[in-house]
């Protein structure tokens, strides 16, 4: 269950809301320990999810660099190439 968040910043183009909250969903399974929530803790799952992408949003559009912007694709090949190697083709 949610073994790797991804990183968001610093590419172009920028993260998608839908990206961020993917993101968000992940941190709060991995730290509540459910995939699912039950019933009576939906509302404080789905709300810290919300208020989690709100921060997030938030903390990436003030950070800033000078290094230039990740390729999306091109990084994707690393991970896919560094996959390769730690489990095999």
């Amino acid at each position: 269950m949610c073994r790797n968040i991804r990183t968001l910043f610093n590419f172009e183009p920028s993260a998608t809301d839908e990206e961020i909250n993917a993101v968000s969903l992940q941190y709060v399974r991995k730290v509540t320990g459910f995939n699912k929530p039950s019933k009576a803790n939906e509302a404080a799952f789905y709300s810290a999810v919300d208020d989690i992408a709100k921060i997030s949003e938030r903390l990436l559009a003030s950070l800033e660099t000078v290094a230039p912007p990740k390729d999306r694709e091109v990084e994707a090949a690393k991970a896919k190439a560094r996959s390769a190697l730690r489990f095999g083709a």
